[in-house]
């Protein structure tokens, strides 16, 4: 499993609760400084952890917001 951490050029992790940033940061300190690092939240949870990815980014730059636009469409 380790070199498809090696291999990746993306990381998405889902945020469903708080503790979720803590994992993502423990994930991303196994890929390489080249993997682009994305935080999306949980679909039923987006009202709740949306502000908090938001502020999450503002202050960890190397992480983007990523969002199930299909979602968003009302697209199954």
């Amino acid at each position: 499993m380790q070199r498809s951490y090696e291999e990746a050029d993306e990381l998405k992790v889902i945020i469903h609760n708080k503790s979720d940033f803590k994992f993502a940061e423990e994930q991303a300190a196994k890929v390489t400084e080249n993997c682009n690092l994305f935080l999306q939240p949980e679909w039923s949870k987006k009202e709740k952890m949306t502000p908090l990815i938001i502020d999450y980014v503002m202050q960890h730059p190397k992480w983007r917001i990523s969002l199930q636009t299909h979602k968003f469409l009302n697209i199954p």
